[in-house]
């Protein structure tokens, strides 16, 4: 097995990018943070991708942050961690890429605000999801604070975060943290067939429903009609439009 931080296993359409610190329960450290951000760089320019896919090696996604960093050098973290990270988060985010985070076993800290950071997410029903920030005496990071709050309000974010109690899968999805729930033993296979039925979806309009839908808390109804009409409009002038139309009316007849 590789010692490298991250591995990437690029097939087709889909690239996976597998935290790879098993023994620490792929805890971020600076290494990580910026093999990570070197990636992403990478694969949201290429422009055959469609699905990149996060996943961690061993037994956890991720549990956090590397607590043997926090006490060597606790002045770092922003800099040589902490902003890596942000800015890789950014770039996906900013992408046209579906990006499936697919998580299993303990999921706490940096790990619980990095899943979430993904568009979609499928977990084995031993996952166990944990703000854990409050342990530390931390406030939270990698966007968390942006995203809970915009998945379950803000009484049961704020819940989460201060109470500290964990997540279970299934509560997970019942909450809608998560997607999907699948056996642990299938997670990898489940998780490369979602993927590859993400993949096949039209980009333009995987894309721009991706930047509606993200862009839709901050803008008024009119400017999210605006914006919807336009990029339908878009659509309309691509030839899987057309086909898709084509393939529909087929098979009405």
């Amino acid at each position: 097995m590789s010692d490298a931080p991250l591995t990437v296993e690029r097939s087709g359409k889909l690239l996976q990018l597998q935290f790879n610190r098993p023994a620490s329960l792929n805890a971020i450290d600076s290494a990580m943070a910026g093999a990570f951000l070197d990636v992403v760089t990478d694969a949201v320019a290429d422009a055959e991708l469609r699905v990149i896919i996060l996943s961690g090696a061993g037994r956890s996604f991720m549990a956090g942050g590397d607590i043997a960093l926090f006490s060597r050098d606790p002045q770092s973290i922003p800099d040589s961690l902490i902003e890596p990270m942000n800015q890789a988060i950014q770039l996906l985010s900013a992408s046209d890429k579906i990006v499936l985070g697919s998580v299993q076993g303990p999921v706490a800290g940096a790990g619980m605000s990095l899943a979430l950071a993904c568009d979609l997410l499928i977990a084995a029903d031993n996952t166990r999801f944990s703000f854990a920030y409050t342990a530390l005496a931390a406030s939270g990071d990698l966007g968390i604070t942006w995203t809970l709050p915009r998945l379950l309000g803000l009484r049961n974010s704020l819940a989460i975060a201060l109470l500290g109690d964990s997540i279970k899968a299934d509560e997970a999805q019942r909450l809608g943290l998560v997607n999907r729930v699948v056996e642990a033993e299938q997670l990898a296979e489940q998780t490369i067939s979602l993927a590859n039925q993400l993949a096949e979806l039209p980009t333009l309009a995987t894309a721009n429903i991706k930047r509606l839908m993200q862009a839709a808390l901050q803008q008024d109804l009119g400017s999210q009609l605006a914006a919807e009409k336009q990029a339908f409009s878009q659509c309309i002038d691509q030839p899987a439009f057309h086909a898709a139309v084509a393939g529909f009316l087929s098979k009405r007849r």
